[in-house]
């Protein structure tokens, strides 16, 4: 090898090293600057974590103490790029971003979308309870769509024009049916598009008849009844305030509390509590969840609102403290 060879050999070594110091030292400022925002967000929310610090996923609750998982992938030239969101939801939020934005500020952005969405999911949330959903599980937070049974059997007595239809129900088909709603995301107690599929197909010709009669003071499935004319199944065991069957609270295993001046209005009282969780449906006395809740170092609160998890399923539940208290 000659000297040119070598001199040449020197510098391409030189130029190596220099090139693995500068990756090596974006490397750790890029390290350093995840760490640091990871640590001005805090780390109770953090669920899962990238060894190489590029990709990560938070829990986070929203006002109704629903849980959500937010994941983030960053790129190396982070916060030159963007970070990449994703959640279940129904559609993304714009992520406003520039080079001195921190993850904070997604944190933020992902919350206040969250804020918005609050009562299309309290609109869904109340056909799960309040209705027969056909899907296997809980659906996703991300779908507009649900699918409810519909096997009439007791008719409502709105009128002789509801009466009529009965008949034509009876007359043309069997009485098993599914509809299928999907709920606009930008306005949920609006009129929804919905199908019909089973043996009640004339249940279409009532919806447009009808589709008119649809409130926006009602409940969701109080209009479904209403426009259709019919009682839609509960789902089993759903009681309410007015049904005499009771049910045991999951962390007293009573029906009721018991009678003591110590618990004010409440002394005597049935469970009042239900996990919004369909596949659990625990129910409990909101003073035993509270009790329960507070002696849970991971529960956090609110003003006051108690947020926690399920004894039995570790869904989020979120109980008022004010509505509980007893009488000192």
């Amino acid at each position: 090898m000659n000297n040119d060879d070598a001199s040449g050999s020197k510098i391409w070594e030189e130029s190596k090293g220099r090139a693995s110091c500068e990756e090596l030292a974006k490397s750790c400022s890029f390290y350093r600057k995840v760490y640091s925002e990871l640590e001005e967000i805090g780390w109770e929310p953090l669920r899962r974590l990238g060894g190489d610090l590029t990709f990560f996923s938070f829990h986070i609750l929203d006002k109704k103490g629903r849980a959500h998982i937010l994941e983030i992938q960053l790129n190396r030239d982070y916060p030159k790029s963007p970070p990449c969101v994703s959640a279940d939801v129904p559609y993304m939020f714009a992520l406003e971003w520039s080079t001195s934005s921190r993850l904070k500020h997604v944190m933020h952005q992902f919350q206040k979308h969250l804020d918005n969405l609050q009562e299309f999911w309290s609109v869904l949330d109340d056909i799960d309870k309040s209705l027969c959903v056909v899907d296997a599980k809980q659906p996703s937070r991300a779908s507009s769509v649900r699918r409810i049974h519909a096997g009439f059997n007791t008719f409502l007595p709105h009128s002789l024009f509801f009466s009529i239809y009965r008949l034509l129900i009876h007359f043309y088909s069997g009485n098993d049916c599914i509809l299928i709603v999907h709920i606009n995301f930008n306005d949920p107690k609006s009129l929804p598009e919905c199908r019909f599929i089973g043996h009640m197909n004339n249940l279409h010709m009532i919806w447009r008849r009808n589709s008119q009669k649809w409130s926006m003071e009602k409940s969701f499935p109080e209009n479904l009844e209403y426009v259709l004319g019919t009682e839609l199944p509960r789902p089993q065991g759903l009681h309410d305030e007015n049904d005499h069957h009771q049910v045991d609270c999951g962390i007293c295993y009573a029906q009721f509390l018991p009678t003591d001046e110590e618990l004010g209005a409440r002394s005597g009282t049935r469970t009042d509590y239900t996990c919004e969780n369909m596949s659990c449906n625990k129910s409990f006395h909101s003073l035993c969840l509270t009790d329960w809740l507070r002696s849970i170092t991971t529960t956090r609160q609110s003003f006051d609102v108690l947020f926690g998890n399920c004894p039995y399923c570790s869904d989020p539940v979120a109980v008022k403290i004010n509505s509980v208290n007893r009488v000192n």
